[in-house]
């Protein structure tokens, strides 16, 4: 079992339903959260046994002011199921939504269809003024090839010139031609915290547009290849001495943006809640 933070503390049932502010970093607002919310195994480490699973969005938003969506990488959800996501959280709470698979994992496909049912899908986020971005994450063989830099170029307009994030897998994509390229179409890039693998991208923090997005998927790299990666790769529990590495690194990122977005997706068994807690309160204190 991982070893759970001295910071991690279950708070009381009842509290407010006031948005958590967020932090203010050298002018920009830094919001935290997690990558996703409605896991089992967080029932006694980030949900008490007490709260029903009816009401874990509406516990998560007393202690977080964003969320990063991905169940809608595997499905296409309506606006109505968006509608209700926005009634249980407090006014003003940020919701960043994952690209659907056919966007990010068949370029070149006839997807077009699949485009407006998501962009149509984010209507009430966008009434609610509630919208982050969209999140579009690569897989490892989305290589950097001029096709694929072309597909990229078409994000932008497909989807209506709304926020958009994308996350790269391999790290040939770390080129300044390439942060350049997103600079030119105003695509944010996602810095990500992960194994040191070969294949994997490396810690780099860069501002490709005026959103700042960093994403933290734990260091486990003996399970991270593991077929059963939804359970195996994301059990890691950051150190408080891991996620200070990322202070100079997100105040980097903040000299050149007016938002910055802080995702913790090591979400076995509520680590992820733990160590967005963690990295709140450094950047509170530092």
């Amino acid at each position: 079992m991982p070893v759970r933070s001295s910071e991690m503390r279950l708070p009381l049932e009842g509290e407010g339903p006031e948005l958590i502010p967020p932090l203010t970093r050298h002018g920009p607002q830094v919001f935290v959260g997690t990558s996703g919310f409605r896991f089992p195994d967080w029932k006694g480490h980030f949900y008490p046994e007490s709260v029903k699973e009816k009401d874990w969005l509406a516990y998560y938003g007393q202690r977080f002011n964003c969320l990063e969506i991905n169940s809608s990488y595997y499905r296409q959800n309506t606006p109505a199921t968006y509608a209700r996501m926005i009634e249980r959280v407090p006014a003003g709470f940020q919701f960043a939504v994952k690209a659907f698979r056919t966007l990010t994992h068949e370029a070149g496909s006839d997807n077009e269809q699949d485009f407006r049912v998501f962009v149509d899908s984010l209507q009430p986020f966008l009434e609610a003024d509630e919208f982050a971005c969209v999140l579009a994450q690569f897989p490892t063989s989305f290589h950097n090839t001029p096709d694929n830099r072309h597909y990229l170029a078409e994000f932008q307009d497909r989807f209506a010139n709304l926020p958009l994030v994308v996350e790269f897998r391999g790290r040939e994509w770390v080129d300044e031609a390439v942060f350049g390229f997103l600079r030119e179409h105003k695509v944010g890039f996602c810095a990500v915290d992960e194994p040191k693998l070969a294949a994997l991208m490396p810690p780099v923090a860069v501002a490709t547009s005026d959103l700042g997005y960093v994403r933290f998927h734990g260091r486990n790299a003996a399970n991270w290849w593991k077929p059963t990666e939804g359970k195996d790769r994301y059990d890691y529990h950051y150190s408080k001495e891991e996620l200070e590495e990322w202070v100079p690194k997100i105040d980097q990122v903040a000299e050149e943006t007016s938002k910055i977005y802080i995702f913790m997706n090591n979400c076995f068994q509520g680590q992820a809640a733990a160590n967005a807690m963690d990295i709140r309160g450094l950047l509170e204190i530092s």
